[in-house]
């Protein structure tokens, strides 16, 4: 049957690279994307992470190099992650000016800071000998307000190294009115606050906490979000913005893209996702093989962010994939 009405015809839109770039709905830019990084107290060279191909944890001269070359490739930021070489029950080295994540803030503010958003992980897991994101009470489980006195002076502490932008990512209830209040009684009107709002427990985070050597026993899944939850997102976000946040998030972020959807359909700020170190491993280990063509999974992997509602994608990829879209 020979088609006849004006819309019979859909291919038309995609006969040549020119037409389909013309008419893509959806494109990814170097400056929607964000560099996560890892900083290691006491590192003589940068350590290769097994799990993640590609990825190590820097010393602060790697690190500098690195933040240097994202920049030039047009990043639009820089998340950074501090691995401590002591650890106590508080996260005593989170607030600690001269801690490894409050030194490599400052390191990367001087080096790229009018260049890019220099963003910085606002949690307590990386510095506590039990690897939970927060304070434990006489039980054993994590005290939510105690917790969230802990997240306010970490908020100032990093606030004071010159970051741009802070990333809470411990999913306690009130964290981004805390951070908030604490940021405008101090003074610092201008900090942003990037809410991960709906983080979830999921088995995707393995590599990432080989690469900040997480001291955790267990799970963390009285406060990060049951995979089987789908609305709650949603709830979590709507409070976020509620109390404040600047950005909000998903994390992880493929296997949570009707969560983003439906972040990215009420949200007036923008919307990042977090493209997990479990993703970014599967996809590595794929290629690896010869199962898949590797740049095309990558870029394919984050324009179906992008399409699902994400303006901003935090992805170990971003330096090479930045370069491979200028």
């Amino acid at each position: 049957m020979t088609p006849t009405g004006p819309t019979d015809r859909p291919r038309r839109a995609r006969t040549t690279p020119p037409m389909r770039r013309l008419l893509a709905e959806h494109r990814t830019d170097p400056a929607d994307l964000v560099l996560p990084m890892f900083l290691r107290e006491g590192a003589e060279a940068p350590a290769p992470l097994a799990s993640m191909p590609g990825v190590a944890q820097h010393t602060l001269d790697s690190l500098r190099r690195a933040a240097v070359e994202a920049a030039e490739a047009g990043v639009g930021g820089l998340m950074l992650f501090g691995v401590p070489r002591v650890r106590d029950a508080v996260g005593s080295g989170a607030t600690d000016p001269d801690g490894i994540l409050n030194v490599g803030l400052r390191a990367l503010v001087e080096e790229v800071g009018d260049t890019v958003v220099v963003m910085s992980d606002l949690c307590l897991d990386e510095f506590t000998d039990h690897g939970h994101c927060g304070v434990l009470d006489d039980r054993g489980a994590v005290d939510n307000d105690a917790t969230l006195e802990r997240y306010q002076d970490m908020a100032l502490a990093q606030a004071e190294t010159g970051a741009h932008m802070l990333g809470l990512s411990g999913m306690m209830d009130g964290q981004v009115m805390a951070v908030r209040e604490a940021l405008d009684a101090s003074g610092h009107t201008q900090t942003s606050v990037l809410a991960y709002s709906a983080k979830y427990a999921s088995a995707f985070f393995g590599p990432f906490r080989d690469a900040v050597e997480s001291q955790l026993e267990g799970d963390r899944r009285t406060y990060q979000m049951d995979p089987a939850n789908r609305r709650e997102g949603l709830r979590e976000a709507t409070l976020d913005l509620v109390e404040g946040a600047d950005v909000v998030m998903v994390k992880p972020a493929m296997s949570y893209l009707d969560v983003l959807s439906d972040v990215a359909a009420i949200s007036s700020v923008p919307v990042a996702a977090y493209q997990v170190s479990g993703e970014y491993a599967m996809i590595e280990a794929a290629a690896a093989q010869g199962w898949i063509d590797r740049r095309a999974a990558i870029e394919e992997s984050v324009l179906g962010l992008r399409r699902a509602g994400a303006d901003v994608v935090l992805t170990y990829w971003a330096t090479e994939l930045a370069g491979w879209l200028r």
